[in-house]
């Protein structure tokens, strides 16, 4: 089957301030949303669900139709609350039942890594998952600290673990942050670390039906339901296996309002590059 891309693009951009999934990046009002898109497209995935919040549901539907037109075919999911990236992908559970990639609406990931994406899910089955891995010095923000979550990669190249760190950024004796235990530790420039960009079956899907119910009964408190936890644990208890995918593709994404002039900066750059072209809404005609 053709593989889907799921767009979680439900957050509520609380240190942005604002709506930054459709924040104008391009040069002609882009958003990185449009170039996930266009990318995935490219790479051949069939369609794109967006996972929203039903407030924001009408300008996700309008924004998409102006700039990808029917060149993309594109449904809405609503996440209800604002409970965590894997609460989000759960709400695709009997909408999407192909395989899928999964990735973050407010992050540019480069046309390399939905390539790579959508190359292995061409051949994925049952329970064996993959996850598209950056160098950690490539994801930071000059302007503040940032959570990611840390690979950790087995002899044969799986995920082995993987640990949300947060508060990350670089300081005088290099890049540090918090991790799980309370503790605050350095971390290496060329550590792995997810950017969210994720490929599944529809088999994950029972495994986070399974832990969403322990969480909201009790066990989750008021943290979120993460996907980088919910793999995590699916791995350790030997019922999944995630191969890591590195790519050399350039990320880039939008946390802090002043990370905004930097990504546009990047697309611009692109474009005169050639890699994209100066409208994606004639890129995506081009596509149809």
């Amino acid at each position: 089957m053709t593989p889907t891309l799921v767009v979680l693009a439900a957050g509520l951009g609380t240190r942005y301030g604002g709506l930054k999934a459709l924040a104008a990046i391009g040069p002609s009002g882009e958003a990185l949303l449009d170039y996930a898109l266009y990318d995935a497209a490219g790479a051949g995935f069939g369609r794109a669900v967006l996972v929203v919040r039903r407030e924001t549901e009408e300008l996700f539907r309008r924004h998409v139709a102006g700039v990808a037109g029917e060149a993309v075919a594109t449904s809405c999911v609503i996440q209800e609350r604002p409970l965590g990236t894997a609460h989000a992908l759960l709400s695709c559970a009997g909408v999407v039942t192909e395989p899928f990639a999964v990735c973050n609406a407010d992050d540019f990931y480069g046309a390399e890594a939905y390539r790579l994406a959508h190359a292995h899910l061409a051949a994925a089955e049952g329970a064996v998952y993959a996850i598209v891995a950056y160098p950690l010095a490539e994801t930071l923000s000059p302007f503040g600290g940032v959570s990611r979550a840390v690979v950790q990669t087995s002899s044969s190249g799986d995920l082995e673990r993987i640990t949300e760190v947060r508060n990350v950024a670089r300081g005088p004796d290099g890049i540090g942050g918090l991790f799980p235990d309370g503790a605050t530790r350095r971390l290496a420039a060329g550590d792995l670390v997810s950017m969210n960009l994720w490929g599944f079956t529809s088999a994950f899907f029972p495994a986070l039906a399974r832990q969403f119910a322990r969480f909201t009964g009790g066990g989750g408190g008021g943290a979120e339901f993460l996907l980088s936890a919910a793999v995590g644990e699916e791995i350790a208890a030997g019922r999944a296996r995630v191969r890591v995918v590195r790519t050399s593709s350039q990320w880039f994404g939008i946390t802090f309002p002043d990370d905004r002039a930097r990504a546009t900066e990047a697309i611009a750059r692109l474009v005169r590059a050639g890699a994209y072209p100066e409208s994606l809404r004639q890129g995506f005609e081009r596509l149809r």
